[in-house]
């Protein structure tokens, strides 16, 4: 029998000329031959996210109705630039926006049975005007600081954005990152300590990077070298680096709190004439040195990835180590010290802890973080960029909790404590649709 393809059937399988959604299926004809034919699919994950959330949110104005005024501050008292509050009537508002997600929804599955891959920009907006939605419900006869939100959104999703970068580079090598706790968490362990013993946060800077290194150079032999499935590995780790940052911060931080446990934090950098533009420019350039940093990192392993040698090599590792070694790269030691980068770049995260968030060392400070950090890498299809992006989602969402308890919603404090969470499993499983990780993540390479 000959294989042969239908018409159109390249196009598909190229995913350029053939329409999103499709795939090839094997048919066998009267003649014997074996055609591929083009396989249409609809994506609903998408339209059926849309229509939950709308859902629900109706659902939410209906049974708790509220009225009066919802107040929104767009500079604070350090802004060059003062900008009027907005006051926005909470019923009428919060209904229009309804109804703009319903014409929204409407046209995501539209796009969906047309087979037409979900917009990315229908995305956004579509989350913008929900999020906005519920604000306006939420802080019926209440304010709305919007800078100070994005402030804190910002600085929640710090340690976040530095572990989903050392995520995607460990996972784009070839080997699955589940220790990013252990590393962020060691990292916040080893910045506290040096920084206190120096008096300077950038030698604690430092033994963050390098504490996040041990770990992954832990998780490198086993799962590259010893061929340990890497999961578990990853699971190990963590228990191991909670356990062992826990016996260190009793027996050596807690009777010494004032010579080890004490360290010098990192201050406001403000970039002159930026940091003066209204609403994002106390966020994003009145920030301190690691923030800056991020933004440095994000763009550094951004372009790096996808255009340059380095770049190259891992993905070539990660997607088909076989045919890299062919071609001449060193398959293992390519993995081994990309893996030890991503965990110097995840260390610094843990940084972020005890060198601007908090000014000494707790047990277990870290909070399961480096598994949201692990979800954004998933959620932003192992690309640096996007993971970045779902990191401050999640920022966002944790920072909204603290809001909604200071504005007093009538939500129940437990679901307060849950949204985080909440949100990161709707990103996940709702809006990530079909995604598909690299292909050797998670395989070791045995070299003949």
């Amino acid at each position: 029998m000959t294989p042969t393809s239908a018409p159109g059937a390249a196009g598909a399988s190229s995913g350029g000329a053939g329409p999103a959604g499709t795939s090839l299926a094997p048919t066998e004809a009267a003649d014997g031959t074996v055609q591929l034919a083009t396989v249409r699919q609809r994506r609903l994950k998408v339209p059926v996210s849309f229509a939950v959330v709308t859902v629900l949110l109706a659902v939410l104005f209906v049974a708790v109705p509220r009225g009066g005024t919802s107040t929104f501050r767009l500079s604070d008292a350090s802004s060059a630039l003062a900008l009027g509050d907005v006051a926005l009537p909470t019923g009428p508002t919060s209904w229009g926006l309804l109804v703009v997600l319903v014409a929204l929804s409407a046209w995501a599955f539209v796009d969906a049975w047309a087979y037409r891959r979900p917009r990315t920009w229908l995305v956004v907006v579509f989350g913008v005007i929900g999020v906005f939605a519920f604000l306006v419900w939420a802080a019926a006869g209440g304010l709305v600081p919007v800078t100070s939100l994005l402030f804190g959104a910002v600085s929640l999703s710090v340690p976040l954005v530095f572990g989903a970068m050392g995520g995607v580079i460990g996972e784009r090598a070839g080997v699955v990152n589940v220790a990013i706790e252990a590393q962020l968490l060691l990292g916040a362990f080893t910045a506290a300590l040096l920084s206190s013993i120096t008096k300077n946060p950038f030698v604690g800077l430092l033994g963050a990077m390098l504490g996040g290194v041990l770990v992954a150079s832990v998780l490198a032999a086993f799962a590259i070298k010893y061929l340990v499935e890497q999961v578990i590995v990853g699971v190990v780790l963590n228990v191991l680096v909670a356990g062992l940052t826990g016996f260190l911060y009793g027996a050596l931080l807690v009777p010494n709190e004032q010579e080890l446990n004490r360290p010098v934090r990192f201050t406001r950098i403000e970039i002159p004439l930026l940091s003066d533009i209204p609403i994002i420019g106390p966020v994003l350039f009145n920030q301190t040195f690691i923030v800056y940093l991020m933004f440095l990192t994000v763009a550094a392993v951004a372009w790096g990835l996808y255009r340059s040698k380095w770049g190259l090599r891992l993905r070539a590792v990660g997607e088909h180590p076989q045919a890299a070694d062919t071609v001449g790269i060193k398959v293992n030691p390519t993995r081994f010290w990309n893996v030890l980068l991503a965990g110097a770049i995840a260390g610094t995260g843990g940084a972020y802890f005890t060198l601007v968030s908090v000014p000494q060392f707790g047990k277990d400070m870290t909070a399961g973080l480096g598994f949201i950090a692990l979800a954004a890498v998933i959620f932003g299809r192992w690309d640096p960029l996007r993971a970045a992006l779902a990191a401050l989602l999640f920022g966002f969402a944790t920072n909204l909790q603290n809001l909604l308890t200071i504005l007093k919603t009538p939500i129940p404090g437990e679901f307060m404590l849950m949204l985080p969470y909440v949100v990161t499993l709707i990103a996940v499983a709702g809006f990530a649709g079909q995604i598909r990780g690299p292909a050797a993540v998670g395989k070791p390479y045995i070299k003949g």
